[in-house]
């Protein structure tokens, strides 16, 4: 366009100030610039968003670009179409005319033509001797060349996004992934937890997130995901860390065993009848005070004795006996840590504890109340005990138990051995700590 010439639209269509900012805007071309046109178009097409252009608007300017005669768009070629609404008709796909009209007034009202109208608002070029363009009256497309600059920023800017977008939606899958299967895992395991509680608040935020969510959307329910991934770890590393102590310590138990050739297997039959006495030989000058008084083991007796309103009238079961809780306690110290503020004083603590660490191990109820009803309460909560204080050498706790509770049924299982092969491993730890 030629220096601080104006332009006004002819006929009815009214001038404005976003019309002369186009002008003046589209004087401000750097001297010798130039641009490859269809690379523009392809960063128009990206910051379309930005622009507030619709895609119909883009197939107009795409056909105007198609009458331009050269691949680059300078000044020193020229800068001005003029074809008529027919043939932009034509290259815009069979665009009716009125939407053409309408698109490309959107198209300066954006900044991104500028019109040159003639006198009678006809587009045409006049022609010198040898046929050469003197001057044109149609659309101009300076307003493209001047803003090249920005308007590449502006694509830049779109893509960046949206490949941030992508990134944040891929985060998002991946972290909605792992808390499904975490809270799968924990629940096949056993893991104590409100698992049920923690599905419900992950469908509930992403019930937050609409059908196409922005950036800051997205990264608000991922932070609440992440947190919420971040407690079930917290939880399964515990309950590893638990699992993990226990398996050292029985891999000590299993090598102390090893080499004592005359051990006592755990299925020897008779061995439960005379444990009772064999405890008050063995331990009654070394034994520790359970409460207040005589040793809790240094006599015979069994818990419905001592505990008459644990055991609520249930005995155990055919051919078992139950063993002092300070035997227990020094076969299975693991189990002190569950008990009511960490520590075991009466049979009723141990029942407690072993209700808690039935959940950890994944024993179902049926099992332990069956359990209960064959071995009796007490002889039950000492087998968690031992099972707990065996660790990852059981593969599967429930069925660990209930194995032992049928072959308890038939007399072929004695909970004596599996104590005293825990005891030769505790028992002295737990003398020099008390």
């Amino acid at each position: 366009m030629e220096s601080g010439h104006v332009t006004t639209p002819f006929g009815r269509r009214s001038m404005s100030l976003g019309m002369l900012a186009s002008q003046m805007t589209a004087r401000e071309i750097e001297p010798g610039a130039s641009i490859d046109k269809w690379k523009l178009y392809r960063s128009l097409c990206e910051a379309r968003p930005l622009l507030g252009i619709t895609d119909r608007a883009l197939s107009v300017l795409n056909a105007l670009l198609s009458f331009y005669p050269h691949n680059e768009l300078a000044e020193d070629n020229g800068l001005i179409v003029f074809p008529s609404n027919a043939q932009l008709s034509l290259r815009a796909h069979g665009m009716a005319e009125q939407t053409i009209r309408r698109h490309l007034a959107a198209l300066i009202e954006t900044g991104l033509l500028v019109r040159k109208d003639s006198a009678n608002g006809k587009r045409y070029a006049h022609k010198g001797r040898g046929g050469e363009i003197s001057e044109a009256f149609g659309f101009s497309l300076a307003p493209l060349l001047a803003r090249a600059a920005e308007i590449e920023s502006l694509a830049a800017e779109v893509v960046t996004d949206r490949l941030h977008l992508q990134r944040l939606r891929e985060r998002l899958t991946v972290c909605r992934r792992d808390i499904t299967k975490l809270i799968e895992t924990a629940i096949d395991e056993g893991v104590d937890g409100d698992w049920q509680a923690m599905i419900a608040m992950l469908k509930s935020v992403l019930a937050r997130l609409p059908r196409q969510p922005n950036a800051s959307q997205v990264e608000d329910v991922l932070d609440e995901l992440g947190l919420l991934r971040q407690e079930i770890l917290n939880t399964l590393e515990m309950q590893i860390k638990v699992t993990k102590q226990s398996a050292n310590a029985h891999q000590s138990e299993r090598h102390i065993q090893n080499s004592n050739p005359d051990s006592i297997s755990e299925s020897e039959p008779g061995f439960e009848t005379k444990l009772g006495a064999k405890v008050v030989e063995n331990h009654d000058r070394h034994a520790e005070p359970v409460g207040e008084g005589r040793s809790d083991w240094a006599r015979p007796h069994t818990v419905a004795e001592t505990e008459p309103s644990l055991v609520g009238g249930i005995k155990a079961g055919p051919g078992l006996k139950s063993f002092p809780l300070g035997l227990v306690l020094q076969a299975c110290p693991q189990i002190i840590d569950y008990g009511p503020a960490g520590a075991i004083s009466s049979w009723r603590d141990l029942m407690k504890a072993a209700v808690v660490v039935r959940t950890m191990l994944g024993v179902s109820p049926s099992a332990f109340e069956e359990a209960c009803s064959i071995l009796g309460p007490e002889n039950a909560a000492t087998v968690v005990a031992c099972i707990l204080e065996k660790g990852g050498y059981v593969s599967s706790a429930g069925g660990y138990l209930r194995d032992l509770t049928r072959r308890a049924e038939r007399d072929e299982f004695a909970i004596g051995p599996m104590l005293m092969a825990l005891v030769r491993l505790n028992g002295p730890v737990a003398r020099r700590a008390g």
